[in-house]
């Protein structure tokens, strides 16, 4: 019979991805003696501090937490020694320091919402819908000094449908990473992990970092590549263009849920196509047809909705 390792485990994670493993963690017995969180930060228009959902979670579950604004500060990593901690678990944190990571006698891993070695980096639930792919996966590894690189541990994967939005596949990751960190665990309790290094290759697919450019909808690339751009955006941070409408000001539209229709048309690519009931852009290979809009300082609302109280002219378009 196997003598079962006795875990003293840190937790580090900030957004609700990560509470899903934390209340795992706990639901399963394990000792978890201390949580690092991000700071609180201002939030809304009164800009008044908000905990991390991480934090809020924790505070519920009366665990001790952490929130270092200098992983390197020598009163924090005293303070971290002192948990006496052997085991350390990252979910959706930020990159650690050597003397972090390394501190624990059996280790630090990190759960990561890819099929690695592909989409190491910031956003890869939102990457793997934008470029298409059909499958992706979560997966546990090992921290070493770069990001993502470290020996994977265990991976498990899960189809992307056609039309499965980032809020969905977030979800549907965020119980399969949380059920992967579990059987983690339970492979280092028991002293049965086998890691497999990280094959190196120049054509891996990346996961930058979302911003305003990279988030914007490219009107003149196929029917296709833009349904993809704006579910693997929907409902976060979500796709944005320019709406111009005839000789008034452009205005800045976030695009959310919308469903695509194959047709070979004339129009110039972004021009809005309107009825009482529906909304479509003009694109290559077809329509996008639009469910969800917001404009400037409003709500999100339907496009229907939209429709009722705005007509636009025969020159609208999306840029």
């Amino acid at each position: 019979m196997t003598t079962k390792r006795d875990l003293r485990i840190v937790f580090m994670g900030t957004p609700d991805f990560a509470v899903a493993t934390l209340k795992n963690l706990i639901d399963n017995g394990y000792n978890v003696v201390g949580v690092i969180t991000a700071p609180d930060r201002p939030a809304g228009r009164g800009r008044k501090l908000r905990a991390s959902a991480v934090k809020e979670f924790a505070l519920k579950a009366g665990l001790k937490i952490m929130q270092p604004t200098n992983l390197k500060d020598t009163s924090f990593i005293e303070e971290l020694k002192n948990l006496n901690a052997n085991l350390q678990i990252v979910v959706a944190f930020r990159m650690l320091p050597q003397v972090v990571w390394q501190m624990p006698k059996y280790g630090t891993f990190n759960l990561h919402a890819s099929l690695l070695p592909h989409y190491r980096g910031a956003a890869p639930i939102h990457w793997a819908i934008i470029n298409g792919e059909t499958q992706t996966g979560v997966t546990t590894f090992f921290i070493d000094e770069k990001i993502d690189t470290g020996a994977i541990i265990l991976s498990e994967a899960t189809p992307i449908h056609a039309n499965t939005t980032v809020g969905e596949l977030h979800d549907t990751l965020m119980k399969l990473g949380s059920e992967l960190v579990i059987k983690t665990v339970k492979q280092i309790e028991e002293n049965k992990v086998s890691t497999k290094i990280q094959p190196k290759s120049e054509d891996l697919k990346t996961a930058y970092k979302l911003n305003r450019d990279n988030s914007k909808i490219d009107w003149t690339q196929s029917m296709d590549t833009i349904y993809n751009k704006i579910r693997g955006l929907n409902p976060f941070p979500a796709a944005w263009c320019y709406l111009q409408d005839g000789n008034e000001e452009k205005l800045t539209v976030k695009i959310f849920d919308v469903k695509k229709e194959t047709d070979q048309h004339n129009y110039d690519f972004g021009t809005l196509i309107s009825s009482k009931d529906e909304l479509k852009a003009a694109c290559e290979g077809g329509y996008i047809i639009i469910n969800e809009i917001q404009l400037p300082g409003k709500r999100k609302m339907t496009a229907k909705s939209l429709l009722n109280g705005y007509e636009f002219s025969k020159l609208a378009k999306l840029l």
